[in-house]
């Protein structure tokens, strides 16, 4: 009976987001090529869905891409053409290294940095695994 009540207990302390069970969609890229630059339309909305910083993500495509972007209010542009193809892949590996957690697979994670390691550290399972800076 003991281990029951140390059960109950330690499901109470848990955060409700642990409970959820809805599966994360992958946000998809609204982009446009002008001459020879790329506009990504949708890349704040994008940013808040990963729950990242928006320079975070901006820095990774940029080296990427080995190109040069430039945030523009909710859109990136980009000097070069991409399709939209290209910028997905890209965004779904970004979300693979820098936003899922690799213990429980889910999106509610933070990355922390100490001293000069990162950590990705999951709201949902407590796991914290460390990451390559970008």
């Amino acid at each position: 009976m003991r281990y029951e009540e140390m059960l109950k207990r330690a499901y109470s302390q848990l955060p409700p987001e642990v409970f959820e069970h809805k599966r994360f969609e992958f946000p998809v890229p609204r982009s446009t090529i002008a001459g020879s630059r790329t506009i990504f339309h949708n890349f704040k909305e994008v940013c808040d869905i990963l729950n990242r910083d928006p320079q975070h993500l901006l820095k990774y495509l940029s080296k990427e891409m080995a190109t040069a972007g430039s945030i523009d209010g909710a859109r990136v542009i980009f000097q070069g053409k991409f399709n939209r193809d290209s910028l997905e892949h890209l965004i779904k590996r970004y979300a693979e290294q820098f936003v899922i957690c690799p213990v429980c697979k889910r999106p509610d994670t933070k990355i922390k940095k100490e001293k000069r390691l990162y950590f990705l550290v999951c709201a949902a399972c407590g796991a914290k695994s460390s990451i390559r800076a970008v």
